[in-house]
């Protein structure tokens, strides 16, 4: 042995096995995406897909959510019921086998599951690894089957609890608080989501009922049937918005699948397309995305062209981002032997898929355009619209973007710009009003934080397209201050600040301009949310102050308190006592820089809220209704939920 080397201590030993459920314990990040909020739903999501998926098989009619307690959900359906007998391979039970073996299920091969979105069988058994009680009860034969499980093991042997009619499976579980920081269900967000799975899976009956919330000793509950399915779900999201004709639907069955496409034009500016394939959200789209953009695309293009719609207007045809504007639509597939991309299955990666999709909708879009000649011109005029838009947005960006930041030239002459070139240690602050900005630009640390001051409120870009967005002195302001571009030149890595920081004013006005701001994010960087970049400062609503000890507050609730701090201090031992003082902050300009520091701006002290997109349909319905131009709609929303505002300033 050379006289450096040491000997090999790397051996077996040093190798872990994790056996059964533990590799899911060790790392339940790898199977769930996290153990957030959002990992937290997503037990929910692989239990209602096993119940979906015997809908989708033809099986179940009913499936039930029920929200048992804080911590406690149940998935109930009607479908055949996990098999109980014994596994020749485990020398278990199935039902044993499913809840407590990675990759064991009915979706693996055999005749089980001709569709399925749990495709990767970790479903079930990764929701009883990670939750610490579960208990499943299957209904099979005439006989009631039940299992319970303490943090993904067996508590006991399977065993029968009398006899019954149903058919199906009922599944119960606490998810682990050693695994969960935060066990609190999200009763809008997984309304939202049986919603959708109820457009998706026509002709099911999902019921939701909140056994937390109780009203007149009744329980909160929803049931969603349609019968028109994915028309009906285009229909629903178009509500807020004036439609230009009947959903378009094309359908198609063949060996590699089957699919269904919804398609709604309306006289918005913006895309709202949803994919699907096995019922499972695909945010992330894939190859059946890519073969719907391209058919409809050269569908339209060949429509226009054989009627001779474009030939001196645009006789280079329409872009596909000419065609998408005001579009709607719903993309569903379903496969036999999907390929997703990650155990989230937010990407579809089927190759064959696309030319499937490409196939269908191109025929199936072409022959509705020539049953429906005044429909199809109503979509063209739409998309003529948007293409003279376009070019004319190409030259404004032009003078905006290439001869601003990207080409060297002058930042905007009322953005304080740091001195710090690093992006991912660069902060923005997008000011409301002069007065704050001198403030903000007095107090900031000028190494990492700059401030761009914005005059009045910002134009609403909901009701507004690209070519007269540019022609807002402070839109251009914003878009040269990132220095990402925007449309089809947006590039987020060359984003020139990791954390934009909207800061405004606590009263309506401010309240108005953050909402302008959050619809210019969403509609077109809506990128630069997904990677985290865009917050909300927290500037306090009061200063109370006794004597030389003064304290901040953030609401109502935090002023109480402090109060209550303060007079519970008020035995002076015969000293005269220190009087209390309460300064409300109607507007940031009203703090001196010292003081907006140490409160809003200083990263040891502040709080930011970052902005997340949880659910992108509900988000998309939301701006539409509070920034579109529909207005009873709005109206609706304002009458429902003017008595829940608080702090109210007009």
């Amino acid at each position: 042995m050379a006289e450096n080397q040491q000997p090999d201590t790397y051996t077996a030993k040093d190798i872990t096995v994790l056996e059964g459920l533990e590799p899911v314990r060790k790392r339940p990040g790898m199977y769930i995406g996290g153990t957030g909020i959002e990992g937290l739903h997503h037990l929910v999501w692989e239990v209602l897909d096993n119940a979906i998926d015997e809908a989708l098989a033809g099986h179940a009619k009913n499936i039930t959510v029920t929200l048992e307690a804080e911590n406690r959900v149940s998935v109930k359906d009607d479908g055949r019921g996990i098999p109980v007998d014994i596994h020749t391979q485990t020398k278990k039970s199935a039902l044993e086998t499913v809840m407590t073996t990675l990759h064991a299920g009915g979706k693996f091969g055999g005749s089980g599951y001709k569709v399925s979105g749990g495709l990767h069988g970790v479903g079930i058994s990764v929701v009883n690894a990670l939750s610490l009680l579960t208990r499943v009860e299957v209904y099979k034969g005439g006989t009631i089957y039940t299992q319970s499980y303490k943090r993904g093991k067996a508590a006991a042997p399977i065993k029968t609890e009398g006899e019954t009619k149903e058919n199906g499976t009922k599944v119960t579980f606490e998810p682990d608080p050693t695994i969960f920081k935060e066990i609190k269900f999200n009763w809008e967000t997984i309304v939202s989501r049986c919603r959708q799975q109820a457009y998706l899976t026509k002709g099911i009956y999902l019921s939701l009922i909140d056994k937390r919330e109780q009203t007149n000793g009744h329980p909160a509950t929803y049931n969603f049937y349609f019968e028109g399915g994915i028309v009906s779900y285009v229909r629903y999201l178009n509500i807020n918005r004036k439609s230009l004709h009947e959903p378009i639907l094309v359908s198609k069955e063949s060996d590699e699948g089957a699919l269904e496409v919804a398609i709604g034009y309306t006289d918005d500016f913006n895309e709202h397309v949803f994919t699907f394939a096995n019922n499972i959200n695909t945010i992330e789209g894939g190859t059946h995305l890519t073969g719907f953009r391209t058919a409809l695309t050269r569908a339209l293009n060949d429509y226009g062209r054989k009627n001779d719609v474009f030939t001196k207007v645009l006789p280079a045809g329409l872009s596909g981002d000419d065609v998408r504007e005001g579009l709607t639509a719903i993309v569903s597939v379903k496969l036999r032997n999907p390929q997703f991309e990650g155990q989230t299955k937010s990407k579809l990666g089927n190759p064959e898929i696309k030319s499937m999709v490409d196939s269908a909708v191109s025929s199936g879009l072409t022959s509705y355009l020539e049953e429906h000649p005044q429909d199809a011109r109503r979509i063209l005029e739409k998309s003529l619209l948007s293409a003279r838009a376009r070019l004319a947005a190409r030259a404004a960006r032009e003078t905006v973007i290439r001869k601003g930041a990207l080409d060297g030239m002058t930042l905007p002459g009322k953005l304080a710009d740091c001195s710090e070139r690093d992006a991912a240690k660069s902060e923005l602050y997008i000011v409301e009003g002069d007065s704050a900005g001198g403030s903000a630009k007095q107090g900031r640390d000028r190494r990492f934080q700059a401030i761009l001051p914005l005059r009045g409120k910002i134009l609403n870009v909901e009701r507004a397209r690209l070519d007269r967005m540019l022609s807002s002195e402070e839109i251009k302001a914003l878009i040269v201050a990132m220095g990402a571009g925007i449309g089809d030149s947006l590039d987020t890595t060359k984003t020139r600040y990791h954390r934009i920081i909207i800061m405004t004013d606590a009263d309506v006005d401010g309240s108005h301009i953050r909402t302008l701001l959050l619809t210019f994010y969403f509609r077109h960087f809506r990128e630069i949310i997904d990677k985290g970049y865009l917050y909300i400062a927290q500037p306090p609503l009061y200063m109370v102050q006794k004597g030389k000890n003064k304290q901040y507050a953030y609401s109502d609730e935090d002023k109480a308190e402090i109060l209550d701090e303060f007079k519970s201090k008020q035995n002076g031992g015969g000293k005269e006592e220190s009087r209390i003082n309460i300064q409300r902050y109607k507007g940031l300009g009203e703090m001196n820089p010292i003081q907006l520091w140490e409160t809003t701006m200083n990263p040891e002290n502040r709080i930011l809220l970052q902005v997340k997109v949880d659910d992108a349909e509900r988000a998309d319905e939301i701006f539409t209704m509070l920034m579109g131009e529909e207005v009873p709609p709005r109206k609706r929303f304002i009458q429902t939920h003017a008595k829940n505002v608080k702090n109210l300033d007009i």
